[in-house]
Parts: structure tokens; sequence; C-alpha cells
């Protein structure tokens, strides 16, 4: 299997990447823990494989930049090209997700500290674990995350490997009881080489072209913009857009939400789904903290008949807007005219005065969650 260096280096060959020190300077340190990762897993052949020798542990890598700077492009390269079979790739709101349940299930089985148990099932055949987008919002992760990752990195010798769009000193930050969450400021930066991505190229918008966010009148003119974005933004050729894949979002509870088109980050939903089904804030928090795009087709003109749909959409709206989330839209018409008359409508100002800065170029260069 191609490494990931020679892969990286071949799409600049073929003038699908730029050159850039610091990307290149990541790719080169990836490829260095690819080599010293297969090594230490592979050299004890059958017997390593059969007894789960993790004796060794290789640094891990936290990769950190703004939106657009490479961060995802050098995941998907370096998880590809990593030749083990007992790798994971997550969205670390999913994964946090999953811990809770975990940690719910744990406290119903036994009593004391869930928090052991629960990360040695998490590490349970897993050499290296790839977080896509690190980002904290809660105090109840912020409170239970050093004494996780202290368990998967030093007793269980999980490396992982993270992106995020803030530096480690900047996660949670502001946080309720913070204070409980600095050992695992510390933890990454005793135990993960620190990685900046910082150039001056926005890649993600470049690749977008100019191409406008709000599209309407509904129709096929309309969908082919927002195709074409979704193309761009995540490589996935417009001939295979049948085949893109899906994903189960977690909500907690037991609960979930189809997600039809889900790939790099970025997904799409119609404004049925998410806004004619009876959805709380808290849904919506939950997809703006696991996509850093998303695309809604199909938003009509609402009527006061709609006041129930209007008021789910406010609520999409703030929870995308308060994360920084990029937005994609098929609409039957401009915002201010969307919900005109009806319970709530004056309150709806507010969320058109919202759409109509998610769509200005200030807006899409904030990182995702970004605080700005």
């Amino acid at each position: 299997m191609t490494g990931i260096l020679a892969r990286y280096e071949a799409l600049i060959a073929a003038g699908e990447l730029r050159t850039d020190p610091a990307q290149r300077k990541a790719a080169e340190r990836l490829d260095q823990l690819q080599r010293q990762i297969e090594t230490t897993r592979n050299k004890g052949g059958f017997l390593a494989s059969l007894f789960g020798d993790k004796t060794k542990q290789p640094r891990g890598i936290y990769m950190w930049g703004g939106v657009g700077r490479g961060k995802s492009m050098l995941m998907d390269l370096f998880h590809d090209s990593l030749d083990i079979k007992t790798k994971r790739r997550v969205h670390f709101h999913a994964f946090m997700l999953e811990v809770d349940g975990m940690i719910r299930e744990e406290r119903r089985r036994e009593a004391g500290d869930p928090i052991a148990p629960v990360a040695a099932k998490l590490a349970a055949n897993i050499h290296c674990l790839a977080f896509d987008e690190m980002v904290v919002n809660n105090t109840a992760d912020a409170a239970i995350m050093s004494r996780l990752f202290t368990a998967l990195i030093r007793d269980h010798k999980v490396v992982v490997v993270a992106t995020s769009n803030r530096p480690p000193e900047d996660l949670y930050k502001d946080g309720l009881n913070r204070s409980l969450f600095l050992p695992f400021i510390d933890l990454i930066q005793s135990e993960l080489d620190v990685l900046p991505l910082t150039g001056p190229l926005d890649y993600r918008l470049e690749r977008l072209g100019g191409i406008a966010t709000w599209h309407t009148p509904l129709g096929d003119a309309a969908t082919a913009q927002v195709r074409e974005a979704f193309f761009r933004l995540t490589d996935y050729r417009p001939e295979d857009a049948a085949h893109v894949p899906s994903t189960e979002l977690q909500l907690g509870s037991a609960r979930s939400l189809h997600v039809p088109k889900s790939l790099k980050g970025v997904a799409v939903f119609s404004f049925k789904r998410l806004c004619a089904e009876n959805r709380g804030a808290a849904d919506y928090l939950a997809i703006a903290h696991a996509y850093h795009t998303i695309i809604v087709v199909g938003i009509p003109r609402m009527v006061p008949d709609n006041r129930n749909e209007a008021i789910r959409f406010t609520k999409l709206i703030d929870a995308l807007y308060e994360n920084r989330v990029k937005l994609f839209a098929t609409a039957d018409a401009e915002p201010a005219m969307l919900y005109q008359a009806g319970d709530g409508s004056f309150e709806f100002e507010r969320t058109v005065s919202r759409l109509i800065e998610m769509q200005s170029a200030d807006y899409m260069a904030l990182g995702h969650g970004d605080e700005g």
C-alpha cells in the first residue's frame, strides 16, 4: 500500500493540490507515524495479532487550523493508506455520544467509576484512533476527557490522531468548570505532536469557486448548483451521486437521524426531514456539531399554517449559525420572503438576518465551531 506522503506528492504532481509548506510538513510527520504504527503492529506477526501486543507506542498527532487548510484531506490520505486493520476513524462528536451511552450502560451494570471499563472496550482491537474535528462544547464531556484519554493513550497504548479548528489551549475556552478540562490539554501537549496548518490559502472556499450558497427558485438549476457544491467539497464525482454514503447520526437517548448523504463533514437533508418532523433544539445541535457544512433542499415559502415548521427552521438556523456551520440551500424564495405572516413571523426576522450573514465571505471563512 502506498503511504500518505507518496499520495500527497502525486496529488501535487497531478495539479490537484498546490505546494504548501505547512501541509507538506504535516504529511511528512504523518508518513513517519504510519511507518511507526505499521512496524510496531506488524513486527510480531501472528503472535502480535493473537495477543494484541501494544507495548511500543508512537506519539500521536493533533493537527489544527482554520477552515479549508487541508486537515480533512490529510486525514483522508493518512487513514486510507495506513496498512493495518486495527484502525478506526470517527467524528469526535459522534465518538463522545457513543462514550456517553457506554458510560450510562456501565453504570447500570456495575457500581464505581465507569471510565476504565469503557476505555478498555473502546480500545479493544484498536491501535490507531483518528478523530475528525475535535471540539468540546459541554461540561459533561469536558469533565471525563482527561481520564478517558489518559486510559486510552497511556494504559491501552492507542495512538490518537486528531484534527481541530483550534490549538489545544483554546479547546473548551471559557467553558464552565474549565479547570476540570485542563489536564486533557496537558495530555495532548505531552503525548501528541501538535501540528499547525496555518497557511494563507483557504482551500475549501477556493474549491467552491464562487458558487453561491442560497439558490432560488426551486428546480433543476438550483439542485444542480448545490450538487456541484457537494462534489467540490467532498471530491465525490457527480456521476457517482447515487453511491454517496449515508449514515445514522446518533442523537442520544437511543435516537438517531438518517442522513441520506454524508461524506467528509458534509451532509445533505431535505427540509421535510429536518423541519416537518417533530424535532427539537438538541437534534439540530447534534447536526451542527457533526458537520461543518450542510445542504438543505426544498425549503418552501411558509404560511401561518406552517408555524411549527417555521419555528423548527429557526431553531435549526440558530444551531448552525452559533456553530459556524456552512449552509447551502435550495429554496422557493429569498430568506426575507420565506415566512412573512403567522405566529413567530416577527421573531423570524432574526433568522432572515442570520441567513443573509451566513452567505457572506466573512462567515464562510470562519472555522467550524469558531466563536469568531
